[in-house]
């Protein structure tokens, strides 16, 4: 029997909404139904290019559309918590880009929310997604490489100074540690399944008032440690690097990943290629969509309450910094 078709909205077409698109084409099962922004013309052309049968300059009116099943949400970061809490109350699964919220009450808002009205709701945190991640955590769960002790994961790019830039607005929530940092701070969290009992960190903050850099240490319960570091303005070389006691994974690039090694005393590297040809958002897209045929209301691999313990994560570091996301 064939799966039942899938239809998506986009909400946001914005550039990683473009990858996005780009690679739902290529889902099976998935078909992109409709696409709403605040400007008609975007929406318009963004439903062109993709194939969407109908755009919509009101999100309003977007949410009502009988045909959508569920949401992608690829707007600008301030505005993820209402888009979310729209389309939930319309009956809309969601599936929302990271950061999915801008602190831990707004996260907590927006799963009670959807658990009031039994519906789907997900983080999309693509990289748990990827092949190479898929192996990465086989091999811990194997036990390869013993009792993992340390993780380090690093994030960092830069845009050059560019004031003008949203990732240097803090109204807008710029800064290292919602775009960038996140990443490597939900990596830990996927590896230990829990978050630190102390932080210690550092940020520099920039000339906008947004943290363009910064590095913290993790502490946890059982003695694990989690080295982790994210730039907006420094680029780094993206590694990230998992210590047990009887080896460790090298993941290159981990954000893109698209191979991961496993050294052990016990054998030669043993390295996983994945060699795809989409930009990877596939496989988050695919999960979605599994969980939504199986009548399920979050997936296991990003779950709800994680993503409301990694909110509260990076509140805790942003009271470290004296951070606010206001004028």
């Amino acid at each position: 029997m064939m799966e039942k078709t899938i239809k998506w909205g986009i909400m946001g077409p914005g550039g990683i909404a473009r990858s996005f698109a780009a690679d739902l084409l290529e889902t099976p099962g998935a078909e992109l139904a409709a696409v709403a922004s605040r400007s008609k013309e975007r929406a318009d052309a963004f439903a062109q290019e993709f194939g969407a049968a109908r755009s919509y300059d009101s999100y309003e009116a977007f949410v009502q559309d009988e045909e959508v099943d569920i949401v992608y949400i690829g707007t600008l970061h301030p505005a993820h918590k209402e888009g979310m809490l729209l389309c939930l109350r319309a009956g809309k699964a969601v599936l929302c880009e990271k950061p999915f919220t801008m602190n831990a009450q707004e996260a907590e808002e927006v799963v009670q929310a959807a658990r009031e009205h039994n519906t789907f709701i997900m983080e999309a945190m693509w990289t748990r997604y990827l092949p190479a991640i898929v192996q990465t955590r086989a091999w811990i769960e194997e036990g390869r490489i013993g009792e993992v002790k340390m993780v380090t994961a690093e994030f960092g790019f830069d845009i050059g100074w560019a004031p003008e830039n949203r990732l240097l607005n803090k109204k807008l929530g710029g800064g290292a540690l919602l775009d960038a940092g996140i990443y490597p701070i939900s990596f830990a969290s996927m590896i230990f399944g829990q978050q630190p009992s102390r932080i210690m960190s550092s940020a520099h903050i920039g000339e906008t008032g947004v943290d363009e850099r910064f590095t913290a240490l993790f502490e946890y319960e059982g003695g694990q440690t989690a080295q982790l570091s994210a730039s907006v303005r420094l680029r780094t070389a993206n590694n990230a690097f998992i210590y047990g006691t009887a080896g460790y994974i090298h993941v290159p690039n981990f954000l893109f990943a698209s191979s991961a090694s496993l050294h052990t005393d016990a054998e030669e590297p043993l390295v996983f290629t994945d060699n795809r040809k989409l930009n990877g958002y596939i496989f988050e897209a695919q999960e979605a969509m599994r969980c939504l045929r199986e009548g399920r209301k979050e997936s296991a691999v990003m779950p709800a309450a994680e993503t409301c313990d990694i909110m509260r994560t990076l509140d805790r570091l942003r009271e470290q910094w004296g951070l606010e996301y206001t004028d």
